[in-house]
Protein backbone atom coordinates (compact mmCIF):
# COMPACT_ATOMS: atom_id res chain seq x y z
CA UNK A 1 0.00 0.00 0.00
CA UNK A 2 2.69 2.48 1.29
CA UNK A 3 4.73 1.43 -2.37
CA UNK A 4 1.59 2.59 -4.45
CA UNK A 5 0.85 5.42 -2.71
CA UNK A 6 4.48 6.67 -3.11
CA UNK A 7 4.40 5.70 -6.56
CA UNK A 8 0.92 7.68 -7.47
CA UNK A 9 2.12 10.62 -5.97
CA UNK A 10 5.55 11.00 -7.25
CA UNK A 11 4.21 10.03 -11.00
CA UNK A 12 6.23 12.16 -13.20
CA UNK A 13 8.86 13.92 -10.89
CA UNK A 14 11.95 13.42 -12.73
CA UNK A 15 10.15 15.47 -15.74
CA UNK A 16 9.63 18.26 -13.31
CA UNK A 17 11.32 21.32 -11.49
CA UNK A 18 13.04 21.45 -8.58
CA UNK A 19 10.44 22.87 -6.58
CA UNK A 20 7.71 20.52 -7.93
CA UNK A 21 9.85 18.09 -6.74
CA UNK A 22 10.31 19.33 -3.44
CA UNK A 23 6.64 19.68 -3.41
CA UNK A 24 5.85 15.89 -4.75
CA UNK A 25 8.70 14.50 -1.87
CA UNK A 26 6.61 16.68 1.02
CA UNK A 27 3.11 15.07 -0.85
CA UNK A 28 4.71 11.59 -0.44
CA UNK A 29 6.26 12.10 2.88
CA UNK A 30 2.94 13.34 4.27
CA UNK A 31 1.11 10.52 2.51
CA UNK A 32 3.31 7.46 4.13
CA UNK A 33 3.27 9.46 7.51
CA UNK A 34 -0.62 9.15 7.62
CA UNK A 35 -1.37 5.40 6.33
CA UNK A 36 -2.25 3.48 9.18
CA UNK A 37 -3.25 -0.21 9.32
CA UNK A 38 -6.06 0.59 12.10
CA UNK A 39 -7.85 2.92 9.73
CA UNK A 40 -11.00 1.12 8.93
CA UNK A 41 -11.30 1.98 5.05
CA UNK A 42 -14.97 1.67 3.67
CA UNK A 43 -16.88 3.43 1.32
CA UNK A 44 -20.15 4.24 2.92
CA UNK A 45 -21.30 8.20 1.76
CA UNK A 46 -20.47 10.89 5.02
CA UNK A 47 -22.13 13.85 5.00
CA UNK A 48 -19.23 16.15 6.15
CA UNK A 49 -18.30 20.00 7.15
CA UNK A 50 -17.30 22.52 4.51
CA UNK A 51 -14.69 23.88 4.46
CA UNK A 52 -11.64 20.96 6.32
CA UNK A 53 -14.57 18.15 6.33
CA UNK A 54 -13.15 15.12 7.00
CA UNK A 55 -14.69 11.53 8.15
CA UNK A 56 -13.30 10.00 11.26
CA UNK A 57 -9.76 9.51 11.96
CA UNK A 58 -10.41 5.89 12.16
CA UNK A 59 -11.92 5.82 8.76
CA UNK A 60 -11.47 6.26 5.17
CA UNK A 61 -11.36 5.33 1.64
CA UNK A 62 -8.29 5.91 -0.90
CA UNK A 63 -8.86 9.19 -1.71
CA UNK A 64 -8.91 10.15 2.04
CA UNK A 65 -5.18 9.50 2.19
CA UNK A 66 -4.56 12.00 -0.98
CA UNK A 67 -7.13 14.34 0.63
CA UNK A 68 -5.35 14.17 4.08
CA UNK A 69 -2.10 14.50 2.44
CA UNK A 70 -2.53 17.90 0.71
CA UNK A 71 -3.98 18.82 4.03
CA UNK A 72 -0.96 18.22 5.97
CA UNK A 73 0.22 20.85 3.47
CA UNK A 74 -2.00 23.40 3.94
CA UNK A 75 -4.03 22.85 0.77
CA UNK A 76 -7.68 21.70 0.82
CA UNK A 77 -8.57 19.90 -1.89
CA UNK A 78 -12.48 20.28 -0.94
CA UNK A 79 -12.45 23.58 -0.78
CA UNK A 80 -10.30 23.56 -4.27
CA UNK A 81 -12.61 21.31 -6.26
CA UNK A 82 -15.68 22.97 -4.80
CA UNK A 83 -14.39 26.07 -5.85
CA UNK A 84 -13.27 24.87 -9.43
CA UNK A 85 -16.26 23.61 -10.16
CA UNK A 86 -18.42 26.09 -8.91
CA UNK A 87 -16.23 28.26 -11.49
CA UNK A 88 -16.00 26.72 -14.00
CA UNK A 89 -19.21 23.66 -14.10
CA UNK A 90 -20.11 23.66 -17.35
CA UNK A 91 -16.20 22.17 -18.05
CA UNK A 92 -17.13 19.34 -16.29
CA UNK A 93 -18.54 15.66 -17.31
CA UNK A 94 -22.51 15.72 -18.10
CA UNK A 95 -22.39 12.28 -17.10
CA UNK A 96 -22.35 12.99 -13.23
CA UNK A 97 -26.14 13.38 -12.61
CA UNK A 98 -25.72 16.43 -11.11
Amino acid sequence: MKQLILLLLLFGVSQTPVNQQDFYSKLSNAALSIVNPNVRYDADYTKIAYPNGDVAKDRGVCTDVVIRSYRKLGIDLQKEVHEDMAANFSKYPKSWGL
